[in-house]
């Protein structure tokens, strides 16, 4: 039975291997180096300095996905928004692991009064655009052409999910 939890340092070197797979073999990740464990360690005391969430979904001990959600753009009238991540180990997709992982990750949001969570897929990924749809996640709009990846450009459609706008937004 897979359970959603909060991450925990221990989950790292998990969370590094899903995140490294999806470097080298999909086109889930733009980029093309595989991170080290110090990256992965430094993205995570990043998230809990900042208040954001990480969960993981486990199996019989095993990591076999995470998701979180982390600032959108740096400055500071974005502060009501953020992109979320969503990764699944290789041997454990089509399970709904991913929708199990997106839940969580609204709810925290609802709970740290953002109002809107962004999602950067890449446009030929239609498993993860028809995820974010099944959750009220819209197409926001798409970028041709803007990363380069197995010899080939790669189109990043972006989708947003706008949530209650919080009672008394804070300027400054």
């Amino acid at each position: 039975m897979i359970q959603i939890r909060a991450a925990l340092e221990t989950d790292l070197p998990a969370i590094l291997e899903i995140y490294n797979d999806a470097i080298i073999n999909t086109t889930a990740v733009y980029d093309y180096e595989p991170h080290t464990l110090e990256m992965r360690k430094q993205w995570f005391r990043i998230k809990e300095a900042q208040g954001y969430p990480v969960f993981v979904a486990e199996e019989n001990g095993r990591v076999v996905g995470f998701s979180s959600i982390g600032p959108w753009r740096a400055w500071a009238a974005y502060k009501y928004s953020v992109e979320n991540s969503i990764y699944v180990a290789a041997d454990q997709r089509g399970k709904g692991i991913g929708k199990k992982l997106l839940e969580p990750l609204i709810e925290a949001a609802e709970q740290l009064e953002l109002h809107a969570i962004i999602a950067g897929i890449d446009a030929t990924n239609e498993v993860s655009i028809n995820l974010h749809r099944s959750f009220g996640f819209t197409e926001a709009g798409q970028f041709k052409q803007v990363g380069y990846k197995f010899g080939r450009w790669l189109d990043l459609t972006f989708m947003q999910l706008l949530l209650k706008t919080p009672e008394q937004p804070v300027d400054g």
